[in-house]
């Protein structure tokens, strides 16, 4: 049973394939081919999708391995485009993107192995448990049962778009398979409508929902530096770019690991497999807080790893965001992570490559920017067609070759994101980590969300934090002057500002992924160390006000203030309060 497209081909249509270079193949002689269409070519049924017509002439991007297949090998129209096959089974489970288990699949990949949601082919049953009966009246995206399971997301079972009517009938409490049908909706006009425990969709149609919402909820991701400095609502778009051993994947872990989302779809496109194979396995390891069982139960990996067919990568993106949306519809937060876009892009500029499309910027196709505009438009924080408030945040990696921050694909991103995460080369080697940099980096939704804060209790936020970026700015502009004449020679309250610079650094935003009290951060204690460190260097600029020399304060023992984030638990945020009243009247009594 199949799950990016159907297996059963379209009764005679079938002609051969007359072009094989590489993923680019062509085909001749088949019926009606459209555009966007699924073909199976040669003995292995390779998928391969349509995407230019000329006559009866078919090009076709191929989505696996194409050693061994020759001209003549026959190519079969499906009939359909690419879809997916979504429903219980997901989560926890590892795919590629053509929605193939990986966590069951042998060691070796073979292109005609089967396509499917998790025991769609294999048997496995699901309890399906009704929430309705028969002749209520339901409307398009109402809950029509429940699959339970022991994971922290309820898997929730919806009337599709355009179904609105009547129960006629729905399953009893029972086991179902992954393709029964579990109700039947009389809609008016059309008829009886069947809607199965698992439904198909296509990849590159957008799912449908109410209304997009407009006011900002922030995203809560655990990592200080951006939750205090360079926030993302829910169902924004982000991207994480720096050049290599920068900690990019470090970073997008840990926002898998520890940010507030239902569901989290990793996307690993063109990485490489042991980084994916330590994500699984971070990910089966940690606990969940919210349900107390492993986080892989709530997250979904899709898996293009470098090694694998390059325009699978292109695909994978797609069957990320795809899945993602399937959630958002139950009523859930997903957040999509798509580590890389860079891999992505190189793909399309392979492909176009080779059919010959004149190149633009640094030979990548000319629609680049409309295929990273598709992509990213996908997030949103909507009201679903069942009247719930869901959001998809999209968080793409961009891997700039040798660190360019010019090259096209960081350019074009930085045009439709609403967030981009600067990473640091010299921060890295540094050893500070997350390696976000405060001038590079940028947040277009501070004042929206400033005005969220404030509605729910922290007033202060916008304030609190420009005046941290007015400092790290300042220190960083000093600190280059001191290089050059000692910073000895700078006056005292300029060697306060560079000292209020590396306690921002030291103790906000570099944190430690492997300490239990600073792996995450939560609202609370980030404001509480903030708090902490414009307090301390307020009062040593009272110090030096009142006569104190510059060489008395440096010399006291900052210790405690850089080690707060991780001598203090997560949910303590008093106990931050209480180090920087102790600190203050340190200061307070130097003459």
């Amino acid at each position: 049973m199949d799950g990016v497209s159907t297996r059963h081909d379209a009764p005679g249509r079938v002609g051969r394939t007359v072009r094989v270079t590489g993923p680019l193949l062509e085909a001749e002689g088949v019926p009606d081919v459209a555009m966007g269409e699924i073909l199976h070519v040669g003995a292995d049924r390779i998928s391969a999708e349509v995407v230019a017509v000329d006559g009866t002439r078919a090009t076709m991007q191929a989505y696996e391995y194409t050693g061994g297949l020759r001209v003549g090998a026959p190519a079969a129209g499906s009939g359909q485009p690419l879809t997916g096959l979504f429903g219980p089974g997901l989560l926890g489970a590892a795919f590629d993107g053509l929605m193939r288990p990986l966590t069951s699949a042998p060691i070796w990949l073979r292109p005609d192995r089967p396509e499917s949601v998790a025991g769609a082919d294999g048997g496995r049953r699901w309890r399906f448990v009704p929430t309705v009966r028969a002749g209520d009246g339901v409307s398009e995206g109402d809950v029509l049962g429940t699959v339970p399971h022991s994971g922290a997301v309820e898997h929730r079972v919806i009337v599709p778009a355009g179904a609105s009517g009547t129960v006629d009938w729905i399953a009893d409490d029972c086991e179902v398979g992954a393709l029964d049908a579990v109700a039947r909706i009389g809609v008016a006009g059309v008829g009886d409508r069947e809607v199965r425990l698992s439904e198909r969709w296509p990849m590159r149609r957008p799912r449908p929902f109410r209304e997009r919402q407009a006011d900002p909820v922030p995203l809560h991701t655990g990592q200080r530096v951006l939750d205090l400095f360079f926030p993302v609502p829910r169902g924004a778009a982000a991207a994480v770019t720096g050049g290599f051993g920068t900690g990019k994947t470090m970073l997008l872990q840990q926002i898998a690991k520890w940010c507030d989302a239902d569901v989290i779809v990793y996307v690993g496109c063109g990485e490489r497999g042991n980084e994916m194979a330590d994500v699984l396995d971070d990910l089966g390891r940690l606990t969940d807080a919210r349900s107390g069982g492993r986080l892989v139960e709530r997250t979904v990996v899709v898996a293009n790893t470098s090694n694998m067919p390059m325009m699978a990568r292109e695909l994978s993106i797609y069957t990320g965001i795809s899945i993602a949306e399937y959630y958002r519809d139950m009523g859930y937060q997903a957040v999509v992570i798509a580590d890389s876009t860079s891999r992505w892009a190189e793909a399309l500029r392979e492909f176009a490559n080779r059919r010959g499309d004149l190149p633009a910027e640094e030979g990548f196709p000319a629609d680049l920017a409309s295929q990273l505009a598709a992509f990213y438009e996908r997030a949103g924080r909507v009201t679903t067609l069942g009247g719930h408030d869901a959001s998809v945040t999209v968080i793409g990696a961009v891997s700039p070759p040798g660190g360019d921050m010019s090259e096209p694909v960081t350019t074009i991103t930085q045009r439709f994101v609403r967030a981009m995460w600067m990473l640091d080369r010299d921060l890295a080697y540094a050893r500070h980590y997350p390696a976000v940099h405060w001038s590079g980096s940028f947040a277009r939704d501070t004042d929206g969300l400033a005005r969220w804060q404030t509605v729910h209790g922290d007033p202060e936020w916008a304030a609190r934090r420009a005046t941290a970026l007015a400092i790290l700015a300042e220190a960083d502009r000093l600190s280059s002057l001191a290089e050059v004449i000692g910073v000895g020679s700078l006056p005292g309250r300029e060697r306060m500002v560079v000292l209020g610079g590396r306690l921002l650094r030291e103790s906000v935003l570099a944190q430690n992924a492997l300490h239990p009290n600073d792996a995450t951060c939560s609202d609370a204690k980030g404001a509480a160390l903030l708090d902490l460190v414009l307090g301390v260097i307020d009062a040593c600029h009272a110090a030096i006000d009142r006569g104190a020399t510059a060489t008395a304060v440096e010399r006291l023992d900052f210790g405690p203030v850089i080690r707060a984030a991780q001598d203090v638990g997560t949910d303590q945020a008093g106990a931050v309060a209480e180090i920087r009243d102790r600190m203050v009247a340190q200061l307070g009594e130097l003459p």
